[in-house]
């Protein structure tokens, strides 16, 4: 398996990495802090990592929850690490169910400016439920990781109120 520079939730880092670097006081803003997630009784976390990389490889400060996460526990864990994206890959079939209560909860605790990115097998009639739930956009299989990312950064660059 090849090493990524992602840090678990434990707060360990995989072999080989380094620490991410935020702003530091020198006028540069700080990168995008990016909080992966598998929300419920998921098991299938392939697209989650490679889109965990793909964000890594980007710049973006990656921080993966891994497997079986409640929306309580992902709306936690988005707040203590202060991340602007909340990326929510989900294979199970709960979608409708478990991505509003991860967006309620993030309400909850005054996330409301956090983009919220669903990744996964969504019907097309599910979209417009998630996205009225506070989801910014729905990712399909096969979507391309360049675009995800860029699509990400420009909604970070909204969200600060930074020049284009």
């Amino acid at each position: 398996m090849q090493q990524m520079d992602i840090r678990n939730r434990s707060g360990s880092q995989e072999a080989g990495s380094q620490p991410a670097g935020g702003g530091t006081g020198t006028g540069r803003q700080r990168a995008i802090r990016v909080l992966v997630a598998k929300p419920g009784m998921d098991r299938h976390d392939r697209g989650a990592k490679v889109i965990a990389r793909a964000y890594r490889d980007a710049g973006m400060e990656v921080i993966y929850t891994g497997l079986h996460q409640s929306p309580a526990q992902i709306a936690r864990a988005a707040l203590e690490e202060d991340v602007d994206v909340v990326a929510l890959s989900i294979l199970s079939g709960a979608h409708n169910t478990v991505i509003p209560r991860v967006c309620e909860e993030l309400r909850r605790l005054g996330l409301d400016d956090v983009v919220v990115l669903v990744g996964g097998v969504i019907p097309a009639e599910d979209v417009p439920g998630l996205l009225a739930a506070g989801v910014v956009r729905v990712f399909g299989p096969g979507s391309n990781t360049d675009e995800i990312v860029a699509f990400t950064r420009e909604q970070v660059r909204l969200r600060r109120g930074e020049p284009a």
